[in-house]
Order: C-alpha cells, then structure tokens, then sequence
C-alpha cells in the first residue's frame, strides 16, 4: 500500500507541472497522440485492412512453385519447365559452410533473436539515419527476407516501404513460432532470388557451377552467397570481378565470426573464380527442340492426371520429374555434329549460287515469305494494303540476326531480315536404339532461339532413294531371288514418264545389276523396275508393316521416295533391319513423377509384334546396305573420314536436289539425318553440293567420329553385325554386273554406227551434267 501511495503522489506532482507548463502539455499529448496513431496504423496492418497477412496455419502449409526438371537417361538434368526456376531441396543437403556464409553475412544474431533483431535495427536507427553512417549495416535479419521472398513487397504509394517492412516484421515473428531456425534456413535457400532469374540454391548452383548444392565448394558457395545483396549488381557471370570482390567480402565475415580461420579465409580469397554455366531456359542449353517435343507431351499427358486434391498437374509449378531415354553426351555429340557441317556446308551452299541466289533475286518467294510473317498479317488486320506493309517492310532498324559465328545486331529492314534467313540450310537428326525405339538424340535445328521448326518431328519432306530399302525388301519378300539381274536402260512408263540415272552408273545401255549392286550404287531405272515387278500395291504393304503409316502414293515414282515422311517415320521403318524385322516405334519418356519422387506414369517401349520380314531377308538387306558404305554412294564414310565400324546405310537426295538425306545404322543404333533448305523451291545449286551423300552424310560420320574416340560408346561402335550364313551367301554369290548380250546383239549394232556427231552430242551432254549436276528425276 505505502508503494502505491508514492507512485500515485508522484504522478499527481507530475500532472501538476504539465499543467504549469503548456509546452511540456502539449509535447506530452502529441506523445500520446503518435502512439495512439502508430497502434492504430499497425493495429490496421495486423488485422489485414492493407491486405491479407497470412495466418499460422498458411504459413504452416507454404507451398512454392516449382520447376519440372527433365532428366537425361543418366539422370543428368536437360532442362526445366518453369515460371520460376526453382528446385527444393532439404537441410541436409546444405554444406554448412554455405549457412556459416549466408549467417556471417546477412544475419550474424541469427539463432539469437525470435525474427527481429532489435539491437540491430537500434543501431541502423542511430547510425544509419541519425549519425549518417552508411557502415552501420541493415537491420534485415534472414527471417524479414524470407517473409519478402515468399511474399513479396506490393505497392502501397507513399507509405509502401513502412507497410511492407510492418508486414514482413508480423510474418517473420509466426514464422519463427512455427519452424526450427534448421527449416526457417531451408526455406530461405529454396525461396531467395539469385542472378538470370534463378530462384533457390540448388537452381543457381547447377546454373553458375553445374553442379548439385552439395557438391560445392567453400569459394563456389561465397560467390553465391556474395549474390543476395544485389544479384544483378554481383552476377559472376556478367560481372566477374566485381563478384569476385564481393566473394572475398563473404569470406572475410566468415572469419570475423569464426567460422573460418584467417589462413583459410585468405587461402580461399586466392581461389579463381571458374564458372560452368549452364541456361536451362527454353530457348537455350542442351537438346531444346527435345525439351520441347517433352513439354508438349507431358503437358497433353498431365490433363489426364489429378493429383490428391482432385486438381490438375502444372507442368511449371508443380516441380515434377520427368525421366527420358535421351543420352546426355551423345545429345552434346549431335548437336556439335551438326552446327560442325552446317557452317561449312552453308558457305559451300551460298558460294554456288553467288549473287543469283533465289533469296535475293526470286522476288516471288521473298513476297510469299513476307506474307507469312505475323508481322505482315498483323498490319493486314489493321487494313494497310500490300503495299502499305511492303513500305513499312523497307525500313531499317536495329534487328539482332542469326549467324554461325554469333549472332549479330544490324541495321537492316523487315525484308532483308526475311532474305537473309531464306538462305539458311536446316537439318533434323534422330538416333535411338532400334530394340526398343529409344531415342538417344534428337536434333531438330541448327538453333532454337531463331528457327524454331522441329525437323524431326513436324516436318515431312520426300527422302529420296532412302525409300529403295523398303521397295527391295518387298521384292525379297515376294520372292525375288537377290542375284535377280536388270538392266539399266531408261523406260517409260504408262504416265509418260522416264526415270534416269544422276551417275554414270547408267551409261551403258546393255548393262545388268543383280540387286546388291543396283541398290548400293542407288540406280534409279533399276528400282522402278523392282517396284514394278513386285507390285507396288506389295511395297506399299510392306512400308505399313515397317510402321510407315504417312500417305503413299500408288505410282511408279514412289520407288525413288516421293513420299513425304518425317526423320522420326524414316527411322522407325529403319529400327525393322536391325530387331530381326519389328519395328520399334520412338519414344524418349520412361517416368514421370511428383517432387517426392512418387510415380505419376510409366511409358513402356512399343515394339510391333508382327514381323515386316523374315530373317534371311533382313540380314540379305544389312548385306546389301552394308555395301552401300563399303563400294556404294555412301562409301566416302571410309574414304574421306575413315570409319571402320560395321555400319550399313543408305543415302538420298530429291528432285532438283532439294533434299539430302542419310541413314546410318548400326547394330545397336539407328541414325537418320536430313539437310535441306525449310522453303522447298529453293534446292542445292547442284548434285555434287545437294547430293545426300554430301549435304546429309557427314553430320552422321562427323558424330560416329567422336563416337568411337570415347569408350562410353564402345558397346555401340565396336557392335558387329552378324555374318551371312553359308546358305545365304550361297545365295547372293553372283556377279555385280553382266552385260546383256542379247540386247546387244539386238540394239548393238544401230548404236555401234552412231554418228560422230551423236557422239559428241553425248559427250557434252556428259560433261554438263557432271559440271553443274543437273538431273532429271530423282536422287542417287
């Protein structure tokens, strides 16, 4: 009671100055009166009346979007689908000297104070606002920043700073009620921003080192940590030096706390700074016309699935795992393989033509490009006329273009962007294994960010004498006893037309190719003539049961590939020859599965059941493909690049030479390749350039190459393909080639006395088609 009785004496006297004096009265209700504000404004902020604060049981739940990863067959990850590119992964998996790093540096009171520092945020006051003194620091502690990652800052006007910090304060305080400082630590790897639009650790340590968090080193996870003041300002990639300066900064904290002795401190300060980046972003890194080819599939596959709450699978916050058959170093092998060739091809492409190139002087297909731009229909819309737009097109402006040694930025208009791609040779490369359709790499394109048609999968272009393997086989099939002899003489056929040859295969009228040599050497006459004798109703029955299953045309020609397929149809007609005449159909998804590793679907290899073939048919036709490389128009994979693996293949190239084509195949691996120009009416300028032999071919010898130079793949390039029996190389033991004595006695003479004029004719007619390598039909 005598305690009271002072206390309430004291505040009387109290009371009684202030009314003695106005100002202290007045000082006094303002007091009061900026308590009695600041309670109502944080009691507005608390109760949600600037916006929702989530409760305990939200954040109790916290959910982030997620990246879906895509997994080589190794396990190694291809690439992501994401909105924000993001990979969890738990405590466990954080080196401690990556927490020591981020603690030393952001939040030294760490596993001292409840969410708020406030000895920290005394010192900002005094130091910072007061005194001026920028050394001061922050006042954030790890918690405030998490509750920003996960939640980030909206715009509330002139008071946005003090409504979001109030807001982030209330969170962080339920957060830590709620998580361990081991989870609060986990959450904040896997929630904060670093550089290039990455989010959480695991993502940026695959990013900037291509490696998992766990696997990084003492420097690797100071630069990272070095990030999280201002990733942009410290991204290493960008700015090398000024990241590694902050590096060093991260380090020195280590050992002003602790958790780093000076010596090693100053021995990882001498560390280089060696970055292994790697964009998995949609348009860049490895394999992304496959990445796509995925994308599209699973996100058709997840409308099918729902998860626990009945909901949708999101194929770009749902961090799922997608597991494929692609191998990651033979994807890297083909992508090289490709761009390898298709440098110097296109050079050899442009250097043919000169200044009469189709794509600066064919004015027709330069307008029929422009008006197939979203460009040009969008100015359409709008109601220019063609020349309105065509006007607009003419003007010049800064435009980034494509080119093999970098892509550049130049002044030029919308029209001399659209010539200048015209020119562009593309291609498409499919490998899989034929046993059970697995595709190991797919290549569709030169460059994804700036030719984004599949040529794997969405295009169909005619493949050429590629088609003769099938027409050959039904022939087999049908009885046709492989030493069958025909002669190379042109016909012509019901429809008036005449089938030629493009080599000098040809030349001599009188003679006869057993069906080895006629396919090895890819004479056209011979292959009608097969095609005829067969029944072409018969070849195209045996294409369905080699799983062809695009439109055929029931004409002479389809024995020279008029047929349009895409590389990934070629490739299953393919697989047949080496899976003892069953067809695998490709597929490149084995699983895909939630976060937690938990199965969402299964795919299984699709293999036919039926046989195309008997046995001693396909092994004949591996014999006689074998020949194609061995003596035949495949043969420079010896010659010229010096391949000794047992391969079997075949080449092809269209009318007018607009498409080459090669298909290489292995005991255990088919390969298809295509070249060509993606606007059809512009052709290679000759044979010797378009040829498949050339155009096609050397990107398939160019990946077999690096192929056998690492032991990797020594299963696949040291694969030997079975001898013929005894009974079928009985079979087959006749001579290439035999002259028709008959015709000759019969024709001989008429074309013995020929003119010397008629000769000559020849001869000149000879030495033009060898020069500029015109040809009338078909490909070799």
């Amino acid at each position: 009671m005598k305690h009271l009785f002072i206390c309430r004496n004291y505040f009387l006297q109290m009371f009684s100055k202030i009314k003695k004096h106005p100002k202290l009265k007045w000082a006094l209700i303002i007091l009061v009166s900026l308590i009695t504000l600041f309670l109502l404004f944080f009691s507005s902020i608390y109760f949600g009346l600037w916006g929702k604060i989530p409760d305990e049981k939200e954040l109790s739940e916290l959910q982030q979007n997620k990246a879906t990863q895509v997994l080589a067959d190794n396990g190694k990850l291809l690439g992501k689908f994401y909105i924000f590119d993001r990979q969890p992964i738990g405590f466990e998996q954080l080196p401690s000297y990556l927490i020591e790093a981020l603690i030393a540096t952001e939040d030294a009171r760490f596993y001292e104070h409840d969410g708020i520092d406030n000895r920290s945020l005394m010192r900002v006051f005094f130091k910072s606002i007061l005194l001026q003194d920028e050394s001061a620091g922050g006042g954030s502690t790890i918690t405030l920043q998490l509750a920003k990652n996960i939640y980030g800052r909206r715009d509330f006007g002139a008071f946005g700073i003090v409504i979001n910090k109030m807001q982030e304060a209330v969170i962080a305080k339920r957060l830590e009620d709620i998580y361990t400082k081991e989870e609060i630590i986990e959450l904040y790897f896997n929630t904060v921003p670093f550089s290039d639009n990455t989010y959480g650790i695991e993502s940026a340590s695959l990013k900037f080192f291509n490696k998992h968090t766990s696997d990084l080193s003492l420097d690797e996870a100071a630069v990272l940590v070095g990030m999280l003041k201002a990733s942009h300002y410290f991204n290493p990639r960008v700015f090398p030096e000024r990241s590694r300066l902050r590096r060093d900064v991260v380090l020195m904290q280590m050992a002003k706390y602790g958790y780093l002795a000076n010596e090693e401190a100053q021995a990882a300060k001498l560390t280089p700074m060696v970055l292994d980046y790697k964009n998995y972003s949609p348009n860049k890194g490895i394999a992304p016309y496959f990445r796509e080819e995925v994308r599209k599939y699973v996100s058709s596959l997840l409308d099918t699935l729902k998860n626990k709450e009945g909901k949708k699978y999101n194929i770009y916050r749902d961090g799922l795992i997608v597991h494929t058959t692609l191998n990651y170093d033979l994807q890297q092998m083909a992508e090289k393989a490709v761009v390898e060739h298709l440098k110097e091809l296109q050079l050899q492409h442009e250097k043919s033509y000169g200044n009469s190139a189709p794509w600066i002087k064919n004015q027709k297909i330069l307008l029929e490009a422009a008006r197939r731009t979203p460009h040009y229909q969008k100015l359409q819309k709008e109601g220019l006329t063609e020349e309105q737009i065509l006007e607009k097109f003419k003007e010049k402006h800064p435009t980034e273009l494509f080119e093999y040694e970098g892509s550049e930025t130049r002044n030029v208009s919308t029209l001399d962007s659209i010539s200048h791609y015209l020119k562009f040779l593309n291609s498409g490369l499919l490998a899989l294994d034929p046993e059970n359709g697995s595709i190991r790499a797919w290549v569709g394109g030169v460059d994804f960010r700036y030719f984004k048609y599949d040529h794997v999968s969405q295009s169909k272009r005619q493949v050429g004498s590629t088609f003769k393997p099938v027409v050959y086989t039904a022939a087999l099939e049908n009885g046709m006893d492989p030493c069958t002899y025909f002669s190379v003489r042109e016909v012509t056929y019901e429809d008036g037309w005449t089938p030629s040859n493009s080599s000098s295969e040809g030349d001599d009228p009188f003679m006869n190719y057993n069906l080895k040599t006629a396919l090895s050497h890819s004479i056209n006459t011979i292959a009608v003539k097969v095609l005829m004798q067969t029944g072409i109703d018969n070849v195209i029955n045996e294409a369905r049961s080699m799983g062809i299953e695009s439109k055929l045309p029931a004409v002479p020609s389809i024995a020279l590939g008029t047929a349009s397929l895409s590389v990934e149809e070629l490739a299953t007609a393919y697989t047949s020859f080496v899976n003892h005449g069953h067809y695998s159909t490709p597929y490149f998804i084995t699983r895909i599965e939630d976060g937690n590793g938990n199965l969402l679907a299964e795919l299984k290899p699709k293999v036919s059941e039926k046989k195309a073939f008997s046995e001693d048919t396909r092994k004949i036709m591996i014999n006689m493909m074998q020949a194609t490389v061995n003596e035949g128009t495949a043969v420079r994979l010896r010659s010229r690049y010096g391949l000794r693996n047992d391969i079997a293949g075949k080449t092809g190239t269209t009318q007018d030479n607009r498409d080459g084509w090669f298909v290489g195949i292995l005991p255990d691996l088919v390969c298809v390749t295509w070249v060509g120009n993606d606007d059809h009416r512009i052709g290679f300028r000759n044979t010797a350039i378009g040829q498949g032999a050339n155009s096609a071919l050397p990107v398939f010898a160019i990946l077999l190459q690096q192929m056998n130079d690492d032991p990797e793949f020594n299963d696949i390039t040291r694969a030997r393909f079975e001898p013929l029996s005894p009974e079928l190389a009985k079979m087959m033991d006749c001579e290439p080639k035999e002259r028709d004595n008959f015709l000759e006695r019969l024709f001989g003479k008429k074309n013995n006395q020929e003119s010397t004029s008629e000769k000559k004719t020849k001869k000149k007619k000879g030495f033009f088609k060898r020069l500029f390598g015109k040809k009338d039909k078909e490909d070799n």
